[in-house]
């Protein structure tokens, strides 16, 4: 087999983007059409499990089935997104935009109208395929027109984006449903990403190279037994705590992931040497992409292990009702969504230490502060908790990110992005699992002692915070090794010179 690259295909780039440090209208036009795409999907992502008490009574259907909303579209997420640096580097920026939007569009319209739970459940992972592919796209056509002195800046924009969306979700859907039914809540998503997908097929223009890349099928085939059953079996980490037939399935689950992610690197590695691969591993060559990475990966798991297990403390512990819970995340979620642009600006004129390690200290002391909780705990220390925890999240995602990125040649942005958004989803579905395993093991050995259901609730609760609150100072540590990326630099010697390396062996 030929060692040769494939040919590129160079496409009409815009003009000045990579020599000024202002960023075009044109380019800021496509930005903010990435930008609410981007956040509308996002948003979409957490506002189901609001309705799904509404779609198990439609539909008669129990909550293990229902379940699969949630599950079938983090499964779809972790397949595809091994594929999309792939697709980046193979179609053109718009055609990829186009086909992202369209199948999302068609799969919220399927949903809005979706007469069985079947047809439903196909719609949420139209749904999925759409959100996988266009956040990706999203970071790549950042990294690639931005100027690196704007790039911060930006970035804050995409982590209010990552963080805040799906935050603010289910705060959205509770506000539907009290005016309409669960269908409501993917029709006002239509209009949105329908104008959203016109501005940007008729002002999204191509810019950098296409690669005719084989598809690879076999990877993908792997893709699919590692990733899938990765997220499955982290999904259903909790009945490992009870033992039985459940447990063993899900260490059978686990072990194909594991076996399959083996096998998934092995051939990338083996394809990428003569760059073929259908996610190239390369940026993980980068040391400061992988502790950037490792860093993103402890926030992600912490962020969703606490947006999932708060809701169960407040409600089952403090006895409050649906709503007064979303109000008490609201606060946090807004001040985020206000601090990531600032951020950004921050981080653009003094680089990303400044910014991790007090957000990462900030993120640790109130995990390590909200373990404290018991069942007389008031409501307005949680908002405050919350509060200091989301201010220490908008000074992390925006540096870390464009750290992560910006540390790559701009060749394997496509393939870096892919690799962060990737590990994302399996971190975040790890930190959610361990998280409310932990909150129901030690919930039910409170409650087997003699503690009321309120106190062992808190018990639990206070467990699985404390656990955050660990892996977030092991955080803490990675990130003091996270170096500042010189505006110049461009790492492709670096890459090349461990291709040698590794060539040589």
């Amino acid at each position: 087999m030929s060692n040769r690259s494939p040919e590129r295909t160079p496409l009409p780039s815009f003009p000045e983007v990579a020599t000024h440090d202002t960023i075009p209208s044109q380019v800021k036009s496509i930005l903010a059409v990435l930008v609410i795409t981007a956040f509308v999907m996002m948003l979409n992502e957490t506002t189901v499990g609001v309705a799904l008490p509404a779609i198990m009574n439609d539909f008669s259907i129990s909550a293990t089935t229902g379940q699969w909303l949630l599950t079938g579209f983090l499964l779809t997420m972790a397949v595809v997104l091994p594929a999309t640096g792939w697709m980046l580097e193979r179609f053109s920026t718009r055609s990829v935009f186009i086909f992202a939007t369209l199948t999302f569009l068609v799969g919220t319209v399927t949903a809005a109208l979706a007469p069985t739970f079947a047809v439903l459940l196909m719609a949420r992972v139209a749904q999925a395929i759409g959100t996988a592919i266009v956040m990706p796209l999203l970071m790549t056509t950042t990294m690639t027109l931005v100027p690196a002195a704007k790039r911060g800046m930006v970035m804050g924009l995409i982590s209010v984006v990552m963080a805040a969306g799906p935050a603010l979700g289910p705060t959205v859907a509770g506000l539907v449903l009290n005016f309409t039914n669960w269908h409501g809540i993917f029709w006002i998503m239509v209009p949105l990403v329908a104008i959203a997908a016109l501005i940007g097929a008729l002002r999204l223009t191509n810019f950098g190279t296409n690669s005719p890349t084989p598809f690879d099928v076999l990877s993908m085939i792997l893709s699919i037994f590692a990733f899938g059953s990765l997220i499955y079996g982290l999904s259903s980490i909790g009945t490992l705590f009870e033992g039985g037939k459940a447990a063993l399935i899900t260490l059978g689950i686990l072990g194909v992931g594991v076996v399959g992610l083996a096998l998934f690197v092995w051939r990338q590695v083996v394809r990428g040497r003569e760059d073929r691969a259908l996610l190239d591993l390369r940026p993980l060559a980068v040391r400061n992409f992988t502790l950037s990475l490792l860093v993103l990966m402890g926030l992600m798991a912490a962020l969703l292990g606490v947006l999932n297990t708060l809701p169960l403390y407040l409600q089952g512990s403090l006895l409050v009702t649906a709503l007064v819970t979303g109000l008490a995340l609201l606060p946090g979620g807004i001040l985020e969504a206000v601090l990531s642009p600032v951020s950004g600006r921050i981080y653009d004129k003094f680089g990303p230490r400044p910014l991790i390690i007090p957000g990462m200290s900030l993120v640790m002391g109130s995990l390590f502060w909200l373990s404290t909780v018991d069942e007389n705990s008031s409501v307005w220390m949680v908002v405050a908790v919350h509060i200091v925890f989301s201010v220490g999240l908008a000074g992390l995602f925006t540096p870390v990110l464009t750290t992560a990125l910006g540390s790559l040649p701009q060749n394997l942005y496509g393939h870096g992005s892919a690799i962060l958004n990737t590990l994302q989803q399996l971190a975040g579905a790890a930190g959610t699992a361990v998280m409310i395993a932990i909150y129901s093991s030690v919930g039910a050995q409170s409650m087997a002692g003699g503690a009321s259901a309120p106190a062992a609730l808190a018990d639990g609760a206070s467990a699985a915070f404390l656990a955050s609150g660990i892996l977030a100072a092991i955080t803490l540590v990675i990130s003091l090794f996270i170096t500042r990326v010189p505006q110049s630099s461009d790492t492709r010697e670096l890459i090349e010179s461990s291709d040698a390396k590794r060539a040589s062996k």
